[in-house]
């Protein structure tokens, strides 16, 4: 595991300007590369390397598209649409497009992270975070792309990287069933 790549040769901008963010911030990480992770089983290896869990990253909207979430919620926990509805007073929630993905985050389907919040600057996204997520010490994300991974202090991201992108986080509880 490594912090910061020795060398930009290769990596997305927007990879680059994650870690600049928390670099300018003096967070502290740990880095792995790897193939790109689709899903959670790849996560699963990644989260051997990093010693801790990624954390799944859900991008929604409401039925009128006039309103964005992203859920930061564990990896293996079932996601139900009407249990968070319920608690976000949104009915309807679906998943969004890749373009408004893009367009909000900087980032695609199978790279969502909260690291992508330091694009999103009208906060038009709204991040929710399921409670036992911060439980961990320590939280796994990517940098806005799916073939590297980050481990960064759970306090690290609620105390000083939140703060620094103006998002107030809502805590959700999920139970999956």
């Amino acid at each position: 595991m490594h912090g910061r790549p020795a060398d930009a040769a290769g990596r997305e901008a927007r990879e680059m300007q994650v870690y600049d963010y928390l670099d300018g911030l003096k967070i502290e990480y740990d880095r792995t590369d790897h193939e790109p992770a689709a899903n959670m089983e790849a996560c699963d290896r990644i989260d051997e390397v990093l010693e801790t869990t990624i954390c799944k990253n859900l991008f929604l909207c409401n039925r009128q598209q006039t309103n964005f979430y992203l859920l930061m919620m564990p990896g293996h926990k079932p996601f139900k649409t009407k249990e968070l509805s319920s608690q976000i007073h949104s009915a309807r929630l679906s998943f969004d497009s890749p373009e408004q993905m893009e367009a909000l985050l900087m980032t695609a389907p199978g790279s969502a992270s909260v690291m992508g919040l330091i694009y999103d600057k009208e906060h038009r996204v709204q991040l929710l975070i399921d409670g036992d997520v911060l439980k961990d010490e320590r939280i796994g994300c990517h940098p806005c792309v799916n073939t590297s991974s980050l481990r960064i202090r759970t306090s690290d991201i609620l105390e000083r990287f939140l703060p620094a992108t103006g998002h107030v986080p809502q805590i959700v509880h999920l139970t999956g069933e």
